[in-house]
């Protein structure tokens, strides 16, 4: 009997610890959970939902605010300006799947046995880790009619080139091109990855038999970097509906005949040049949807493709 109680004690006294350290993890997991919450709530859903009762306002960003119900959303929607730069701003993400084809050829060319392919990764990195504010300088100075880089080099060719930053027809593809320049080295090293872990048990099987090389690309390849492609359309397409520092630094007036100017560029020369900060919040909360109708077709979509594939 004593025996029994002695075990009895100790297996008592082994779950009191255990439930001691449980109780101290769970504190230290919920302290480092509380940090992000409290930043996420402070910097992200306050200032959100400040922004989305300003829409409703006449706010100038330094007076009071004087309810005006829906005319903000009223105007936007009669604003031809607005309109115009949501059509820039799509427009201008027709970089994505160029920038998406091209990084995927670069990381299928590089992950093959190639002569000083770690430079070349570092090469096509560097433009993702440099500061986007002196990019867009130099690529202003590249585009230059008179004495760019770009005109220079077509001028070898025998073509004269246009003044890019200025002409109508050629800003957009002179944005797009820079923006593709300037984020291919992100997706090709995450596709860089994505090929290199897929066994090559699989096309060594595939080889035997007697697949392809498009078959091996279509049943081995191409599944195994979809969800790479999924993430990399998703966040680029938010980020694109947000191109804000190109266009500002490289034509600061929002180009000719406001033809480079974003709806993010136009919501801040509303909010910080004409003083419209009820007006601007109505824009951002537009374009906050749409971006969320964006999101949720293409988190849609993956997922009936996904079915399809099983």
């Amino acid at each position: 009997m004593e025996v029994t109680e002695k075990k009895a004690k100790t297996i008592a006294l082994k779950k009191s610890k255990k439930s001691n350290l449980y109780k101290s993890e769970h504190r230290a997991a919920f302290l480092f959970i509380l940090i992000p919450v409290i930043g996420f709530i402070l910097f992200s859903m306050i200032p959100f939902l400040i922004s989305l009762y300003a829409s409703f306002t006449d706010w100038n960003g330094i007076g009071q605010m004087n309810f005006i119900g829906l005319k903000n959303y009223q105007n936007l929607f009669e604003d031809k300006y607005f309109w115009q730069t949501l059509y820039n701003t799509f427009y201008m993400m027709i970089g994505i799947p160029i920038g998406l084809l091209i990084s995927f050829l670069l990381a299928s060319a590089l992950s093959r046995k190639i002569v000083g392919k770690t430079i070349f990764r570092v090469i096509y990195y560097i433009p993702v880790v440099s500061s986007l504010a002196a990019i867009s300088i130099l690529w202003q100075w590249a585009y230059n009619g008179d004495f760019g880089l770009v005109n220079q080099v077509l001028d070898l060719v025998g073509i004269e080139g246009p003044n890019w930053l200025q002409n109508v027809n050629t800003v957009k593809p002179a944005i797009i091109i820079m923006a593709v320049w300037k984020g291919v080295g992100y997706s090709m090293l995450l596709y860089l990855a994505a090929i290199q872990s897929v066994p090559r048990t699989f096309y060594e099987a595939a080889e035997l038999d007697g697949a392809s090389a498009f078959q091996r690309f279509r049943y081995i390849t191409w599944p195994m970097v979809k969800p790479i492609t999924f993430f990399l359309i998703v966040t680029n397409i938010i980020g694109g509906s947000q191109l804000f520092t190109e266009v500002n630094i490289m034509t600061p007036t929002g180009g000719p005949q406001y033809a480079s100017a974003t709806v993010v560029w136009y919501l801040w020369r509303q909010a910080f040049s004409n003083w419209k900060m009820g007006y601007a919040s109505a824009i951002s909360v537009v374009l906050g949807i749409i971006i969320f109708i964006i999101t949720a077709l293409q988190f849609y979509m993956n997922r009936r493709s996904s079915y399809k594939l099983d």
